[in-house]
């Protein structure tokens, strides 16, 4: 799931988003976790393989669940070299750890422990590169970044992590078109595969961008009066990422490609292009996610549907 916001304090959503953005499978195996039938978790983690950025999204929605590490402990007692448990309980320490530092050097021990039992699997520096987000220095950030990219070019979570940190240095620039987060996401998107959805990434540095700016009082608080999406810089990286978006939207179906439509559709409504916002939204269907809706200070629920209607013409 995408970062969450940094800036100012947000009241709490009233409804609910769903992380697993419906992955049958996944939601499945994590209603098992919940009742302690970790060899769900073991049957969903064995099908998805070495799809890393799968198996990122599967094990963080997962290290969510209540009692995830309690369960992954039990795991690896049945199982002490089951790298997957390892990953689980690494996933989910740092998940803790993100609520109370003080969970901190367990979080840290247990993703080296999940790494040293499978070398190639980005996911236990990913843990980390989610704990430093929050936590770490930029040294930090970048020295695991650098780690879930040696093992998987591409990797989409940790990609937009790092364009959520970038976006918050120097905010005093404000509306800077030569922002290095811009650069970022479009050095990313330009390298990547033809198919990957690091396409859509430099319209989440667009949004990531605006989060920073409207918390620090330099945009309006309503991203839809902004003008953040519709200079001309904006316009060409949403007509790009749009494009993109329609030569391969037949061949997208990954756990998180609801991500990125939604920073697509959020980008689209600000920019005032309903009828293109409402193509994704009939593909996002229920599916909205916490950013960029939340941004800066809204409940995401709320924002989404207004949107949404608004986009439909059922408002």
């Amino acid at each position: 799931m995408p970062p969450p916001p940094f800036g100012r304090a947000r009241k709490r959503a009233t409804n609910p988003l769903d992380p697993a953005l419906g992955d049958a499978d996944l939601i499945a195996a994590r209603t098992a976790l919940t009742q302690g039938r970790w060899t769900a978790v073991r049957e969903l983690l064995a099908h998805t393989g070495t799809d890393w950025d799968l198996r990122g999204h599967r094990l963080t929605v997962l290290a969510g669940t209540q009692g995830a590490a309690a369960w992954g402990e039990e795991w690896r007692i049945a199982e002490p070299d089951s790298a997957d448990a390892a990953a689980l309980i690494g996933c989910a320490t740092v998940a803790r750890a993100l609520g109370d530092r003080r969970y901190c050097p367990e979080a840290t021990d247990a993703c080296h422990r999940a790494a040293a039992l499978a070398p190639e699997d980005p996911t236990p520096w990913l843990a980390l590169l989610l704990l430093a987000r929050r936590r770490g220095t930029e040294d930090e950030v970048v020295r695991l970044f650098d780690a879930v990219r040696v093992r998987h070019q591409d990797h989409h979570m940790a990609h937009h992590l790092m364009v959520a940190r970038l976006a918050e240095r120097h905010p005093e620039l404000g509306r800077d078109p030569l922002h290095e987060v811009y650069d970022f996401a479009a050095w990313s998107a330009e390298h990547a595969s033809p198919d990957s959805p690091l396409a859509v990434l430099p319209v989440v540095a667009h949004a990531e961008r605006y989060r920073v700016l409207a918390a620090a009082g330099s945009e309006p608080p309503d991203p839809a009066a902004s003008g953040h999406w519709r200079s001309r810089r904006a316009r060409q990286v949403l007509r790009t990422a749009f494009d993109w978006w329609l030569e391969w939207e037949e061949r997208l179906d990954r756990g998180r490609i609801r991500t990125d439509l939604n920073y697509l559709a959020h980008a689209k409504f600000c920019e005032g292009r309903p009828a293109e916002a409402a193509a994704l939204f009939h593909r996002i269907g229920p599916h909205a996610t916490r950013a960029p809706w939340a941004y800066p200070d809204r409940d995401p629920y709320d924002a989404f549907h207004a949107a949404r209607s608004a986009a439909l013409g059922t408002a």
